[in-house]
């Protein structure tokens, strides 16, 4: 199998590098080796290649910033994901694509399907929307997996924040009354190769192509989040000025910023989970090797 990997340098593109195993012919490309708001750069990569997977794994993340920065994100979130497909229909190839919670607006009292309706409150939700459809109206054959709260041991994300805060002050207040999960890295490439062997063995005909929710079991807010990476970090003998019981909780109301977020962004994984037969451990255990990583490695 010929994979080629969009986003090589990110957080989720980086744990995908480490889990394809060396029976996968993988070319990667990080921002620098293919623009993905420069369409030409986008079908010339996938010409040369001629995979039998694209995975896309990059994607404009700067929640805050793509209210302002909204040509920039439209190009990366929204229109180049329907470019891929475009590109992977005469090759046969088929796309693996990660979108967001955030495509969803929060007033749920329940998980989300992915059945129900989506309503962005962000640009960056509405982006990561429209890239979905995009994607779809290609015709391309694709696996869309929507993930939450993205955390990995390679890059920037709320657990190497939360980290350095509570190194650096002397108190710290998150978010309480926004509600989701954390999905880990590895979880989202480990299912992602699962996905494709599957795909490899059972051929295209038969396999169920779609969108999927792949997030861990469970839900946290923000708060019991900053807690429990805070906690670890303790246990594992590392000095902080702001201890995980020491962490105060604020309502989303009292931090203003530039996006709006989803108040319950939980997302309903029945679909993936019966339809795959993967398991979805707790998102403590999928996350704690994850943050033993990241303090090895500061």
């Amino acid at each position: 199998m010929r994979v080629l990997l969009f986003g090589a340098g990110g957080q989720l593109g980086h744990e995908l590098v480490r889990e394809f195993t060396p029976e996968v012919e993988l070319v990667t490309l990080d921002r620098h080796g293919c623009d993905l708001a420069v369409a030409a750069q986008v079908r010339a990569a996938i010409g040369d290649y001629a995979p039998d997977v694209i995975v896309n794994a990059a994607a404009y993340t700067a929640v805050d910033r793509a209210e302002t920065d909204v040509a920039l994100a439209e190009a990366v979130n929204a229109v180049a994901p329907g470019i891929i497909g475009a590109a992977a229909v005469p090759l046969g190839a088929t796309v693996v694509h990660y979108s967001s919670d955030y495509v969803f607006d929060g007033a749920g009292t329940v998980p989300y399907t992915e059945q129900d309706a989506t309503a962005p409150l962000s640009v960056y939700g509405r982006t990561k929307r429209d890239g979905e459809r995009t994607l779809a109206a290609s015709g391309a054959r694709q696996l869309t997996l929507r993930v939450s709260w993205v955390v990995g041991s390679h890059g920037a994300n709320f657990a190497r924040t939360m980290l350095r805060l509570a190194r650096e002050r002397d108190w710290l207040t998150v978010v309480a009354d926004q509600h989701g999960v954390p999905t880990p890295t590895p979880l989202i490439a480990t299912v992602t190769s699962h996905l494709l062997r599957q795909l490899e063995r059972d051929g295209a005909a038969s396999f169920p192509f779609g969108l999927y929710h792949l997030v861990p079991s469970g839900e946290t807010s923000w708060f019991e989040y900053a807690r429990f990476v805070l906690a670890t970090a303790e246990r594992a003998g590392i000095a902080l000025k702001v201890r995980a019981d020491a962490v105060e909780p604020i309502r989303a109301a009292d931090y203003p910023s530039a996006a709006r977020r989803p108040a319950s962004s939980r997302l309903d994984t029945h679909s993936l989970r019966t339809t795959f037969g993967v398991a979805l451990p707790p998102w403590q255990d999928a996350l704690r090797p994850v943050l033993l990583e990241i303090l090895d490695n500061p």
